[in-house]
């Protein structure tokens, strides 16, 4: 008898065992595009955030201030998530709604293939990009509502799913530390979400207290840190996530920019050198690969159903 064939691990799964590993740092990086996603996969990627100002911002070409539908954030996440196997998480801001939204939200992502969803605490009216002046959060009992929604609804699809509660309450006009620190044990324990996030620490003594306060994946933002941690320092607070996601779009910028620059000072010069300095550190191109919707398929497929007479544009 044949061995019945394997299947592949699905991105929630996956997502949900990388939260959960210890002694190992799971970084969260932005995948700036589809093609992009497949060139940090090569590189060795293990998860991808998509944002509302990094990734969805670059298509749109819209701040991060509450403009991006439900979606058009899924539409983008969702081709993001298809082109690569490593989990992608998308940022659900506010929840694009009530609890019926929220549900909606978790839903379609789901059917998108995305592995997870971040989903803030700031009031739908007025919400605003992290670290930005003006950012409140809605009353504990509204968030928790709208994190219970959307752990009701991945239950009812997919419990592997991960649903992450961003907690904006630190720097919030009408909150602070205290109310932080509890609503992060709230979002865990009373609203069952799988992992939450700092949004704005002020120091390595403020992630100490809110480490000790829940039980369960937790991560946070540079906030108001001189630096980012480094992967040691996160293990050593007892964070095994490490959320870096803007690191690819500055790296990506700063490169076009030094280009762009170039070539108009040097015009196919610029482009010659570039090429001759790549000769001994070659860089994977984003291409479609064998087992995805690409050309080696497209040539599969026409064999398939495409007559002798017509396939004989590949023998030009």
């Amino acid at each position: 008898m044949k061995k019945p064939k394997r299947t592949a691990k699905r991105s929630t799964t996956r997502l949900r065992e990388l939260i959960h590993r210890t002694g190992k740092v799971l970084v969260v990086l932005h995948p700036p595009s589809a093609a992009l996603a497949r060139v940090m996969e090569k590189a060795g990627c293990e998860a991808g955030f998509v944002g509302t100002s990094g990734v969805v911002g670059s298509y749109t070409g819209m701040s991060d201030v509450g403009t991006a539908t439900m979606t058009e954030c899924v539409q983008i996440a969702g081709w993001i998530a298809q082109s690569v196997k490593f989990p992608v998480i998308l940022d659900g801001d506010t929840g694009h709604g009530g609890v019926m939204a929220v549900r909606r939200l978790v839903r379609e992502c789901i059917h998108a293939g995305i592995a997870g969803v971040r989903i803030d605490d700031q009031p739908i009216e007025g919400k605003r990009r992290t670290q930005s002046a003006g950012v409140e959060v809605v009353p504990i009992e509204q968030a928790i509502a709208r994190y219970r929604a959307a752990v009701d609804m991945k239950n009812e699809l997919d419990p592997d799913f991960v649903v992450m509660a961003q907690c904006y309450a630190r720097d919030a006009a009408n909150s602070g530390l205290e109310d932080c620190i509890a609503r992060l044990k709230a979002y865990m324990e009373n609203a069952g979400v799988d992992w939450v996030q700092l949004e704005s620490p002020h120091s390595v003594a403020e992630i100490r207290r809110a480490r000790a306060a829940v039980t369960g994946p937790f991560s946070f933002m540079k906030g108001k840190l001189p630096r980012y941690l480094s992967l040691a320092q996160h293990l050593a607070l007892g964070v095994n996530i490490a959320w870096y996601p803007g690191f690819t779009h500055h790296v990506t910028w700063a490169a076009l920019w030094d280009f762009m620059r170039d070539f108009h000072k040097r015009e196919i010069g610029a482009w010659e050198d570039f090429t001759a300095s790549r000769k001994s550190r070659p860089y994977p191109t984003p291409e479609v690969g064998p087992d995805g919707e690409g050309l080696a398929k497209q040539r599969k497929l026409e064999e398939r159903y495409l007559s002798q007479a017509q396939l004989a544009k590949y023998k030009k």
